[in-house]
């Protein structure tokens, strides 16, 4: 059995994501412990809400330097892959965990969109990963998102919301999904069956 920690540090949609990593058949462990993250087989940081909130989060409970240091799969879900960049436009501007170069800004879709784009878009797949095996020219995602990270050489999948939406990113041992594999039906559950047989 695939076993994945999950962290719980009062900013994310832990249940949602807790269910459908049980329903594969993986050993979910929620934590917000800076020991149990250093020892996980692999890492998952969900993030609803304000980037500043989640940060002060990770402070306060001593995760940032563990999520920073953590050498195996980490995969960041909707705010939690913002938080994987540099910093945030958002209030402001936020320092965030700096493991994947740019800017997170706000979303200015053209075409009158609102803002925040929630709903199902499609995904484009650009580059061959693991974490997207399987994942053709078919695959929809459920987003929910008012900010947007930067397109750049970690962009993975995009996905269309008046201008260009990085879906998927990579850097290393580290991918974010912006959008929720949780609610994402066939195509999220594939994409959390791959994270879960990613090695380090």
């Amino acid at each position: 059995m695939k076993s994945v920690t999950v962290l719980a540090y009062g900013a994310g949609n832990v249940a949602s994501v807790q269910f459908a990593l049980e329903r594969l058949g993986a050993a979910v462990r929620l934590t917000s412990d800076p020991v149990d993250v250093a020892e996980a087989e692999r890492v998952i940081l969900p993030g609803v809400g304000q980037a500043g909130y989640a940060m002060a989060r990770l402070d306060e409970l001593g995760l940032t330097e563990a999520v920073r240091a953590f050498p195996r799969p980490l995969l960041g879900v909707c705010l939690g892959q913002q938080l994987l960049f540099a910093d945030s436009e958002e209030g402001g501007g936020t320092p965030l965990l700096d493991l994947i170069p740019g800017r997170v800004r706000k979303l200015e879709p053209g075409s009158r969109l609102p803002v925040p784009h929630m709903g199902w878009s499609r995904l484009d797949v650009t580059r061959e990963d693991p974490l997207l095996e399987g994942i053709g020219g078919e695959a929809w995602a459920y987003f929910l998102h008012g900010f947007v990270c930067p397109d750049s050489p970690a962009t993975l999948a995009r996905a269309d919301y008046g201008g260009v939406v990085p879906a998927v990113v990579r850097q290393a041992n580290r991918w974010g999904c912006q959008f929720h594999p949780e609610r994402s039906a066939k195509a999220g559950a594939r994409i959390l069956k791959n994270f879960l047989e990613l090695t380090a």
